[in-house]
Parts: structure tokens; sequence; C-alpha cells
């Protein structure tokens, strides 16, 4: 007993002694391993420092089924501050730390994980930036791909089945692809609004805002915050499921700052206006994104709608988003199948 807690004493004191890399955040080249940055006390197992914190966001953005663990760092004396509909504006040095990984078998977590990738989002003095982290076969370590990879990955689904896919960790100008703003390279997941919701963490369950308060790494937020819905909630009203998809799987392009801001069709959640939001909206120059019909939803008619049909779709020059996946999200086409059909024409 007494050897036992002189071990755990002296793992405690390495672990104080431990500290996130700041150096490294603010360097102007990324370090060829992930480990470097001291993120956590056990890379392979994702054990975060203390200082880094888990999180998870009420609506998740559609990777091909893979699951997602993040985490926040904010330089100690630092706090992040609240920006009304955006992300919080985040301090110098802090970063965005997210890992993409397949369970073994969705029916037992306790078979472990397959770790494909550890995306950063880094502020640095002149701005966000960001870089991934491809794990190695033995899960021990992810390296640096700036010019991304091709996993072949499989796994047992709820069902008992086998699925594969093709799985790419992007390039840097792909990460920007979905990461802009004003083409500036910016986050698009913390958004207060979007962390608006209870976390389990190792010291109690709590509503994450609050709890982001409490650790002193954001200034503030407001109590009356409109917040999406999880998607995934069927007892949840169908418009609300719909429209808290596409804020956080579309929104970040189509909106009035977005890549996509030139097409008028604007997912957002604030988003109110029907046009904006494609009903009987004519496309912006999509050529044969289209496939041939007339406007992005009609209510009532999913099959003519283009929204629907580029959900849907594989092919390259026409699916949506146009990177980042490999799969069609079955179970959101169908969502959005009904949503539409249910539309007063």
């Amino acid at each position: 007993m007494k050897n036992t807690v002189q071990i755990l004493i002296v793992l405690m004191l390495c672990m104080r002694s431990f500290a996130v890399n700041d150096n490294l955040i603010m360097a102007e080249t990324f370090p060829k391993k992930l480990s470097d940055f001291a993120f956590f006390y056990d890379n392979s197992a994702q054990v975060p420092h203390e200082d880094v914190i888990p999180y998870e966001l009420i609506s998740t953005l559609f990777s091909d089924y893979s699951y997602k663990q993040r985490w926040v760092y904010v330089p100690n004396n630092k706090k992040a501050k609240y920006k009304e509909s955006w992300v919080f504006d985040f301090p110098i040095g802090s970063a965005l730390i997210k890992t993409f990984y397949y369970p073994v078998d969705e029916r037992n977590p306790e078979l472990g994980k397959n770790l494909l990738e550890t995306r950063l989002l880094l502020r640095k003095e002149s701005g966000w930036e960001a870089v991934s982290y491809a794990w190695n076969d033995e899960q021990t370590e992810a390296f640096k791909k700036v010019a991304g990879k091709t996993i072949n990955v499989s796994w047992i689904d709820f069902m008992g089945e086998e699925k594969e896919v093709r799985y790419r960790v992007p390039n840097v100008n792909q990460c920007k692809e979905c990461h802009a703003a004003n083409d500036k390279t910016t986050p698009i997941g913390p958004k207060a609004r979007n962390i608006n919701k209870e976390f389990t963490y190792k010291d109690g369950e709590f509503n994450q805002l609050a709890y982001w308060m409490d650790r002193q790494i954001i200034d503030n937020y407001p109590l009356d915050l409109v917040s999406p819905v999880d998607w995934t909630d069927e007892s949840q009203n169908m418009n609300d499921r719909v429209r808290s998809y596409l804020d956080v799987n579309c929104g970040h392009c189509h909106s009035p700052t977005g890549n996509a801001n030139s097409t008028g069709l604007y997912l957002h959640l604030n988003e109110t206006r029907d046009t904006h939001l494609g009903v009987y909206k004519k496309p912006v120059a999509t050529g044969r994104g289209s496939g041939g019909l007339k406007y992005s939803i009609v209510p009532g008619k999913p099959d003519e709608s283009i929204l629907l049909h580029r959900m849907i779709s594989m092919d390259p020059g026409v699916m949506m988003p146009e990177s980042g996946r490999a799969l069609t999200h079955e179970e959101a086409v169908e969502m959005v199948r009904e949503w539409i059909l249910l539309m007063e024409n």
C-alpha cells in the first residue's frame, strides 16, 4: 500500500511538471510529431494535459461516419472573448485539437479505437493556421501530413456489418476550403451556441460554457443563447433538426462570410429568409451540379430539389460538400427528404 501511494505521488508530481509546449504553438513551422506539442499526458491513449479541456458540439459535421474527440487549450492568464453568432475570439497561443477515429466495433467501445488523424488549429501572431497529423499503424504517434494522406479503414457498425471507406486526411489547402471566413482561416465549431450542453468531465457533469467560465478560459457568454439541437434526436422538431444539421455541415461556407457567399444560398442557423434558405431559389453558376433541376428546394418535392441531389451524389463535380466525404450520409438524406416533403407548397 505504501509503495502504491509513493508511485501515485511521483506520477502526480511528474504530471504537474509536464507543460504544453507554448513555443511550438507559436513557432513559424510545425513539428514533425504531434507528441512534441505535449497536449496529452498519454499521446496514444489521448489522455489530455490538465490544461487541455475536452468538449463536444451539440450537432457535429459529417465525416464519413467517423467519430471525433475535441479539446481546447488557452494559455494561462488569457481568455477567449464571446462573439455573437460566431466562434469565440481565442487569444494568441490557443489551440483547437480534434482527433478522428473509428471504433473497432460500434457495439462494444471497450474493443478500442482506430485513430486516423489529429487536426490542429493554432492561433499564431498572424492568425489561425491549420495542420493535420496522421496516426501510424502502431497507434503510437501521429506525423505531420502537409500533402494529405489516404487511409483504407474498416469498422463494425451497430448492426454488426463491416463497413469500409477510403478516408482522406486533408492537405493544407483543403483545410481552408471549410475553415475560412472573409478569406481568412478560422475555427467553425466552438461558437457559444454550439457548445451550450452538458458534458461529463472527470470532476463531474457540467454545462460546458459554465465549465469554461469556471476554468477561466472565456470571458463571458449570454444566458439567453438560441442553440441548435442534436439533429439525431428524433424527439426534436423536424425543422429544428434539419436547420441544425445544415448549420454545422453547410452553414460555415453557405453564409455571407463563407467561401460560398456568392451563391446567395445561406444555410447558417440565423438565416430566416426563405429564398436564401433555398426555397424556390435558382442556382448561381452550379453547372452540372444542379442535375438539370431548377431550384435549390422545391417544397413538397425532394426529388426536384438541388440541395438533396447534391447531398446524395458521389460525383466529385456535383457532391456537396465538395471534399471531406467519400460516403453519402444516408440518415441525413432521409431526414432532409422528409423535411422537404412536409413543406407546404
